[in-house]
């Protein structure tokens, strides 16, 4: 799969301890995304945060939480990402969804040729990108928000 230019970041805000249909929710939320067939998706882990209720989570030792914010970012095209978007916002009860424009400078699977860089894309020689490759948010975001 190879994406380049305008796409749509995808950011979801959520729990750890967050469920969906009795399983966690930032799992469920992945595999749904590859199911769909979108690009990729990354779940980094918070270490402190505090959402909606204002309640602060934590990872420090003294203050240990079992509900540590989690992040699932994915980018593709902006027709893929809108539509997951109602899957998305059924599967998230509680938390916060947000959307921006982003230029994708690089997204490859490694199977457009030899190893070589893009002819077409100077700009590739010597990027070697992981599941999410790299991307710039363009101006103005575009933001749309679901709060629980």
């Amino acid at each position: 799969m190879r994406i380049e230019g305008e796409g749509l970041l995808a950011r979801i805000f959520v729990g750890e301890s967050d469920r969906h249909e009795g399983r966690p929710l930032y799992p469920a939320i992945v595999h749904m995304l590859r199911e769909e067939g979108l690009a990729g998706a990354t779940v980094p882990r918070g270490i402190e945060g505090f959402g909606a209720h204002s309640v602060v989570h934590t990872a420090r030792v003294l203050r240990l939480s079992e509900d540590l914010p989690i992040l699932i970012e994915l980018v593709d095209r902006a027709d893929r990402v809108r539509a997951v978007l109602p899957r998305i916002e059924a599967m998230v009860r509680e938390g916060l969804v947000t959307l921006e424009r982003v230029e994708v400078i690089a997204y490859r699977d490694g199977n457009e040729g030899p190893g070589t860089p893009d002819a077409e894309n100077p700009a590739s020689a010597g990027f070697s990108g992981g599941s999410s490759g790299r991307t710039r948010t363009c101006n103005p975001p575009v933001n749309r928000a679901t709060l629980g």
